[in-house]
């Protein structure tokens, strides 16, 4: 399995390397449209090669992606941990009603009591 994705990896990795080689174009990325921007009066631009446009819309659709399944497990997450909470407050009870119900007894006799 480890051999499998080493060469998938490897193969991602010349795929980018080829289309990043194949889009080396400059081209302006315009933050409003020409006739918004004229008639706001300002209009901020950038060049870029077209492969860092392409492989940024990637990386951040995949960030988005995992902010926005983060924020929507927090439920989840919050469900669990107090579920476990409450799992740690009953063996804390049971040890301690098990630990007053053997009080008298012998150690020995309290161990055999706990593993049943």
């Amino acid at each position: 399995m480890r051999y499998i994705r080493y060469a998938f990896l490897g193969t991602l990795g010349v795929i980018l390397v080829s289309v990043s080689l194949a889009n080396r174009q400059m081209v302006t990325l315009q933050l409003l449209p020409e006739d918004l921007a004229h008639l706001l009066g300002f209009n901020f631009a950038l060049t870029l090669p077209l492969f860092l446009v392409v492989l940024g819309g990637i990386a951040a659709g995949v960030v988005i992606g995992f902010v926005w399944e983060w924020l929507r497990e927090h439920k989840h997450r919050r469900t669990a941990d107090v579920k476990h909470r409450e799992v740690r407050k009953l063996e804390r009870e049971v040890k301690s009603l098990k630990q007053k119900q053997s009080g008298d007894k012998d150690d020995v006799l309290a161990l055999l009591d706990d593993v049943a």
